[in-house]
């Protein structure tokens, strides 16, 4: 081959080939500082022959220019993750231990005197409030200063750069490093060190390591990083203590579900990278050294544990790290060294992860929480003012999660700022602010569901790049309420705005699974009315003195109107103005009447699609929570599990640009939550209903099933349930137990003749499409059917059971309720029902679980939807009434209670006493008759459904085609209709009695598989 065809050496490989040979001649023992030797900042480029990016950590030494004696922060392109560099306040001192001695000698042949050992040093460290231990031997500390002095020897090769040139002229002139004598490493090998040397031999090594972090030169150079374990996340406060940390080979796999597409096995198909190992109080992650790309992160759960050794690992030398969602394995060079790592790793998870390894009550991933302040909300009013204000004050992060978004939503009304609190615009001002948002979607099939989140996840991803990069989609089928979580405080459940969130679905928390819906504060209404405008300004709140809601505005019923015959109709009363949108308290699709029809054009947010002259509103009660501090940082956790994971899924389908999140160390500070009212100090813990599909884990959780049945079990005086659905009481379709609880409850007060009440307040109907009048309506007579089927119909029925005990009798224990409220619509009296979307009960006025669960199977089981939620328990009380009784009520729920009791009870404004709601004068004469006269009005006036007098389709044909008084006799309608008080109605339980409510086998909904339904 001529000389022409050959290929020359790259001219950076020639180089090394130089320097190994000029090094090999240095003299090994001396790293000598040169006058002319300055910081790294002249020479990055370079580091023993490699590329510095190719070193450990190569984005630390591009800074060491700028360095000074304190570290320096920076944020990192991929994660977020604050980066800090090792300063010279990095400190060794020898651990001390009673019988051992940390420069040990461990002797290949036990005869051999004390020659021929190896000897292990034992370091701790410390930067600032970070203290970590390292292993090395002699051949640790001859590799790293073999690797400077190669470094330093190439800053001396003048190189024919003109950068080069500029930069060699600048270190002259400076000045020699003035601070102790120049670092020496011992000649003499392990095996020539005597017993007696050992002392004299570990100062030498404390005195070369504590110069050579005195110098820049030296400290931040990469081999010394690695040498000191030390990364870009090795010091954020916010991440916890410092754990062990190196290089390692990681075996590809270990998920829960297989990663090769061509053989579908880990066991069969892996490789073998090299990445940084780094353990954290409550995870482990590896990352890419090239870049610092976090790859994946391991949360502590009581499924983690470490393995060790071939046998029990599948490799030679090998260490497994393994959870409920992922096994990693990592290879070593010895099995000393496998044996550190796992243990190392083992001892440091179970001094600060105990909170996450240790079984908690209820099967929760998290322990409880004690002295957490929360705070209640009902309704929207307060809860997305609140959310607002937190949003706004976000300072580092926020995590948004959501079974549907909309990004247009006022969270402020009536709106006078403009846009300034819509939520696009308060996450865009965020993220210019430099804010980090995340935002994790429900992805719908869209020939079900018209949810359009392929509008939001656009919209949000083209606000800025702070959002481009944070919003991922969720394929599977699952339930998140709009969920917020803002540094440390949590936002959870609330209720809808027309436009956030489907009713007949399940969601929760995150930070981020939440919903809220109608939004106002005047509660000085009186009672009862619904209406379907707005006024212009504040000012019409006024009293008066015909029908009023003891809540309208709070409800999202808006304000207190006059009737027609008193006044002139809605669409006088508001004038030519009406529609001029920004006073307007529903905007586009807010307003809503999703059984009318359910909500199209979503991409459209601000074009109407039902008529507001004809149509009512339907409003929707919801209950949401505040939480802070450590159980915010928990749910903050959940959120991080679920987008990793997805991270994870999302990856498989080639999409990399999802950045791997990591939880904040509970160790870490915390901002004092500041509320605007009330707030409480309680023991909170976070549940929630996670499985395989959700989070990747091998187990499923259902802790707010088990913590429902809990505590209706341990219930000693009344249970106040509001929820969604109500389907229970297990068969062979049905598996969640709360219903037999109750039952099981309830008979045992019967037998110990106490007085024991349940309270259940749901939807009169579902919250699906359909015209139940005529008959049609498929999908809410299957949810129908399996409500009654829990309620009252059936041998496996509350109910029925109750009565096959006590006959009769079961009405004293427990009561079904709705809630409905009416209005004048352009000058025509309307009635509609009030859609009950909140997931609360409350137990003894001492415990309470809000969260995003509904009482079915498809929330409650962990297998199927993925749902979030808190349980609260008072540790303040306050004096109260139990049964006639004194009773020290706590101060979280017994409030909760009271204000959810008087809104639909209608007595916000009065002062009639219900501090006791077990006592025979509250259930009997204020919620039952309150309930049952209301109901009676209701029928008479509109002839509304569901009602009791419905039996049959036959009955309900002609029921339908009677004229009803508010149609034929205004006036008496609205002298009946003063009769009403709040919005509680009885629920209709003979409706359709008659009938087989599931749908036919040869309709689409009768051809579902049951699981949908339940």
């Amino acid at each position: 081959m001529s000389l022409r065809g050959r290929q020359r050496p790259p001219k950076l490989e020639r180089l090394e080939s130089v320097m190994s040979r000029f090094s090999g001649s240095l003299d090994q023992d001396d790293l000598q500082d040169d006058p002319e030797e300055l910081d790294l900042s002249g020479h990055t480029d370079l580091c023993g022959g490699k590329l510095l990016l190719q070193c450990v950590f190569a984005s630390i030494s591009d800074l060491i220019g700028q360095l000074t004696s304190q570290h320096t922060a920076f944020i990192m392109s991929e994660g977020e993750i604050k980066e800090h560099i090792v300063s010279s306040n990095i400190q060794l001192s020898s651990i001390q231990v009673p019988g051992w001695c940390y420069i040990s000698r461990r002797s290949a042949n036990p005869g051999a005197g004390d020659r021929g050992g190896q000897i292990h040093v034992y370091k701790e460290l410390s930067h600032g409030n970070f203290k970590w231990k390292i292993k090395r031997r002699f051949k640790h500390f001859q590799a790293l200063h073999q690797e400077l002095l190669k470094f330093k020897a190439l800053l001396k090769i003048p190189l024919p750069s003109r950068i080069h040139s500029v930069k060699r002229r600048s270190f002259k002139g400076r000045k020699r490093f003035q601070g102790g004598h120049t670092p020496t490493l011992p000649r003499r090998p392990d095996a020539l060190v005597k017993e007696e040397q050992l002392i004299s031999r570990k100062l030498q090594l404390e005195d070369y390591l504590r110069n050579i972090l005195k110098r820049p030169l030296y400290r931040t150079h990469p081999t010394t990083l690695e040498f000191l374990e030390v990364s870009q996340i090795s010091f954020i406060q916010d991440l916890g203590p410092k754990g062990i940390e190196g290089l390692i080979l990681k075996k590809s796999g270990g998920n829960t579900f297989p990663v090769c597409y061509w053989c579908g096995s880990n066991s069969v198909c892996y490789r073998w990278s090299k990445r940084w190992l780094v353990v954290k109080d409550s995870f482990v992650l590896y990352m890419r050294p090239e870049d610092g790309q976090v790859g994946t992160v391991i949360l502590y759960d009581k499924g983690f544990h470490i393995k060790i050794g071939t046998r029990e690992t599948g490799v030679r030398h090998g260490v497994t790290i393994e959870n409920l969602c992922r096994a990693l394995t990592i290879k070593c060079s010895t099995y000393r060294q496998a044996r550190w790592w796992g243990h190392s790793i083992d001892e440091f998870s179970q001094m600060f992860g105990q909170d996450f390894l240790r079984e908690n009550r209820h099967g929760s991933f998290t322990p409880v929480r004690e002295n957490t302040t929360s705070k209640w909300f009902v309704n929207a009013a307060g809860y997305f003012d609140a959310l607002a204000d937190a949003l706004e004050g976000a300072k580092e992060e926020i995590f948004i999660t959501a079974w549907w978004l909309s990004p247009e939503i006022f969270l402020k009304r009536p709106v006078v700022d403009g846009n300034m609190w819509r939520l696009d615009h308060v996450l865009k001002r965020k993220a210019q602010q430099g804010v980090k948002i995340f935002v994790l979607l429900y992805k719908e099939v869209e020939v079900v569901m018209g949810l359009n989140s392929e509008y939001t996840k656009k919209t949000l991803m083209g606000l800025h790049s702070n959002i481009r990069q944070s919003v991922a989609t969720v394929e599977e089928g699952e339930e998140m309420k709009f969920n917020l979580i803002v540094e440390e405080i949590q936002t959870g459940e609330g209720g809808d705005s027309g436009s956030v969130e489907d009713p007949g679905e399940i969601c929760v928390s995150f930070t981020l699974p939440i919903e809220e819906e109608e939004q106002g504060e005047n509660k000085h209404h009186s009672r009862n009315s619904l209406n379907s405008r707005t006024p212009l300004t504040r000012e019409c709140y006024t009293k008066s003195s015909s029908l009023h809601s003891s809540d309208s505005y709070y409800l999202g019923l808006h304000h207190s109107l006059p009737l027609p015959y008193e006044t002139s109709s809605l669409r006088s009363y508001i004038g030519s103005t009406e529609l001029c949108g920004e006073t307007r308290f529903w905007h586009g699709k807010d307003y809503c009447n999703f059984i009318l029809k359910d909500w199209v054009k979503l991409n459209k947010p601000f074009d109407d699609f039902i008529d507001r002259y004809k149509t009512p509103r339907m409003p929707w009660h919801d209950i949401g929570v505040v939480v802070h501090g450590k159980a915010a940082r928990d749910i903050a956790r959940h959120f991080i599990q679920r987008w990793n994971f997805t991270k994870l899924v999302k990856k498989r389908s080639g999409v990399t640009c999802y950045p791997c999140l990591m939880p904040k160390s509970l160790s870490a500070p915390m901002v004092p939550a500041e509320y605007h009212g009330k707030s409480t100090q309680a023991n909170v813990q976070v549940l929630r209903s996670v499985c395989q599909w959700s989070i990747g884990s091998k187990v499923h959780e259902e802790s707010i099933h088990l913590a429902y049945v809990s505590a209706i079990q341990n219930s000693k005086h009344f249970i106040y349930i509001e929820n969604q659905f109500f389907i229970s009481c297990a068969d062979k379709s049905i598996h969640n137990s709360i219903g037999d609880a109750l039952t099981e409850r309830i008979l045992r007060a019967y037998r110990e003749r106490k007085t024991f009440r349940v309270y259940v307040v749901m939807p009169l109907l579902p919250g699906f499409e359909g015209d139940i009048s005529s008959g049609g309506g498929q999908a809410i007579k299957a949810i129908m059917y399996f409500n009654y089927r829990t309620m009252c119909r059936g041998e496996r029925s509350i109910i029925e059971r109750l009565k096959c005990v006590m006959a009769d009798c079961w009405i004293k224990y427990i009561s079904f309720c709705g809630l409905r409220t009416h209005a004048d619509l352009d000058g025509r009296l309307v009635t509609e029902l009030i859609y009950v979307h909140s997931k609360l009960m409350i137990v003894d006025d001492c415990t309470v679980i809000i969260g995003s669960a509904n009482i079915n199977d498809r929330s409650m089981l962990g297998k199927r939807d993925s749902e979030m939620a808190v349980v609260v328990e008072d540790t303040e009380f306050q004096p109260s009434v139990m049964d006639g009784e004194s009773y020290q009520a706590g101060r979280f729920a017994l409030s909760l209670r009271e204000e959810c009791f008087r809104l639909v009870l209608g007595l916000l404004g009065d002062n009639i006493d219900i501090s006791d709601p077990i006592s025979d004068r509250f259930y009997k004469e204020i919620w039952m008759v309150t309930a049952a006269k209301n109901a009676s009005v209701y029928d008479k006036v509109f002839r509304c459904l569901p009602t009791d007098a419905v039996l049959n389709y036959k009955i309900l044909k002609d029921y339908m085609s009677r004229p009803c008084m508010a149609a034929e006799d205004p006036a008496q309608a609205c002298t009946e209709l003063k009769k009403i008080r709040g919005f509680l109605v009885q629920f209709p339980l003979y409706f359709l009695s008659e009938e087989n409510l599931f749908p036919s086998f040869n309709s689409k909904e009768g051809m579902m598989p049951i699981e949908l339904w339940t």
